[in-house]
């Protein structure tokens, strides 16, 4: 490579040794930050030209290079050197081959480490918005799904227990709550990170009278990173990202978890289609839901990656260190992997059945109105911790006799409170229970399809 590419080389004596060409390079993972590096160093070069820091010519011919090499590297025909280190020499090398000296005017007032920076922020604008979309998708399908079912009632479980009878579209609306968060916790770290570090150069900023406001505003960054020491040195930006994905990432688990458990023989609460499950190389009968298994895995791997930054941020003096190079490989794959479960949970909803017949063949068992019979007895006017306990005893004596409470005889339950009345049948069983929530929120028909009008009318 020639002198005017390197220059920063001749302070070193010896030409650095290959195992540190391999130790040290990022070409392999940061390529992908081409667009956004160039498009920097034209908003760059351009201010440059306005400061009559080069002229005109020399800005309309950095101008043509870049996007010159960007349309190679698109194409696939650009050669990468892994002696250039990173994407920005990379770049920058090729340029000064290709047109001389304005190329190696590009660097004038600016250093890799705020290059780097501007470029990871411009990235993660993009893909911030690409898994706010795929989390829109998948927000989508599962409205779509509960449209189906705001009658059909199923159980809900605490610590894996029946509890209450819901409506399956209530329970499908939980997991469009959730990923809300999860979008607005996105959207949250893109204005935090929009922000422009270019022209903060290696740490102290530059003598030369630059417009950082103008490449700001070139490149849609709503403001300045105004202390120098800070824009090259941190990126909490990255860490609150994966934390973002982390808990995304989370909920898919759960999700994943639950129908795992519902497809099931002992559930048999849902149907996935066969396009999205696997069989066994020994057993033929068998229908394994191994997307959602590896959903449920690749948690771990977005956690490691969370854990991996914050231990990259923690142990660095003030200033840019070389550690901070290893930031994208943790952000690039969790993006990558988000946006894969994203995809493939949209698909999965989309393509799965709620076996309602099963589901209500079993609603007896479990004594899933038990709540609503002490709801019950509060209305006629028992204090609930007493209800607790009339409803407790009822339970109680039903499991000794292989029975539901509707299956009691009124005479039975008169024996526990003479507030119980004939109505009490109109209470008990889970279509009935359903039918009569009346707070906010709950997870009756009514309730869901309310939440289904604003959930259609949001996502639109």
């Amino acid at each position: 490579m020639a002198d005017t590419q390197r220059s920063w080389e001749k302070r070193l004596a010896a030409k650095p040794d290959e195992l540190t060409v391999d130790y040290v390079e990022s070409l392999s993972y940061d390529t992908r930050l081409y667009q956004y590096d160039i498009v920097g160093s034209i908003a760059h070069a351009a201010m440059l030209a306005e400061q009559k820091l080069i002229t005109q010519p020399e800005f309309k011919a950095i101008e043509k290079g870049l996007v010159e090499i960007s349309e190679e590297i698109e194409a696939g025909r650009f050669e990468f050197d892994k002696s250039a280190e990173d994407i920005h020499m990379a770049v920058e090398a090729a340029l000064i081959k290709r047109i001389g000296d304005p190329g190696a005017k590009l660097h004038t007032g600016r250093s890799r480490n705020d290059q780097v920076a501007t470029d990871i922020r411009l990235w993660l604008r993009d893909e911030i918005e690409t898994l706010q979309a795929g989390i829109a998708q998948l927000q989508k399908a599962f409205v779509e799904l509960a449209s189906k079912h705001p009658d059909d009632p199923m159980p809900a479980y605490t610590h894996l227990q029946r509890a209450q009878p819901i409506v399956i579209a209530a329970y499908l609306l939980s997991f469009v709550e959730q990923l809300e968060r999860d979008s607005a916790r996105l959207r949250n770290c893109r204005t935090l990170l929009n922000a422009s570090p270019l022209g903060a150069g290696a740490i102290a900023g530059s003598t030369l009278a630059i417009d950082r406001k103008s490449t700001a505003e070139k490149l849609g960054f709503a403001d300045l990173v105004y202390n120098s020491i800070d824009a090259i040195s941190d990126r909490d930006f990255c860490a609150e990202f994966l934390f973002d994905c982390a808990l995304i990432a989370a909920h898919l688990s759960r999700f994943a978890e639950d129908w795992i458990l519902f497809s099931t023989n002992e559930f048999a609460f849902i149907r996935i289609d066969d396009a999205f499950c696997t069989s066994s190389s020994m057993m033929p009968q068998k229908r394994n839901p191994d997307v959602l298994e590896l959903m449920r895995a690749k948690t771990g791997a977005v956690y490691g990656a969370l854990v991996a930054m914050l231990t990259i941020l923690k142990g660095q003096p003030s200033g840019y260190n070389r550690d901070l190079q290893e930031d994208k490989i943790h952000v690039f794959s969790t993006a990558d992997t988000m946006e894969n479960s994203l995809e493939i949970a949209a698909a999965v909803v989309a393509h799965t059945t709620f076996r309602t017949r099963e589901i209500r063949a079993g609603l007896d068992s479990g004594f899933l109105d038990a709540t609503a019979l002490a709801e019950y007895l509060v209305k006629k006017g028992m204090p609930f911790r007493q209800a607790h306990g009339v409803v407790g005893a009822l339970v109680a004596a039903c499991e000794k006799q292989g029975k539901p409470l509707g299956q009691l005889s009124l005479t039975d339950f008169q024996e526990r409170s003479p507030l119980i009345e004939a109505d009490v049948y109109d209470y008990l069983g889970a279509a009935n229970v359903v039918r009569r929530y009346a707070s906010a929120g709950a997870a009756g028909p009514e309730q869901a399809r309310q939440q289904l009008a604003f959930w259609k009318k949001h996502l639109a």
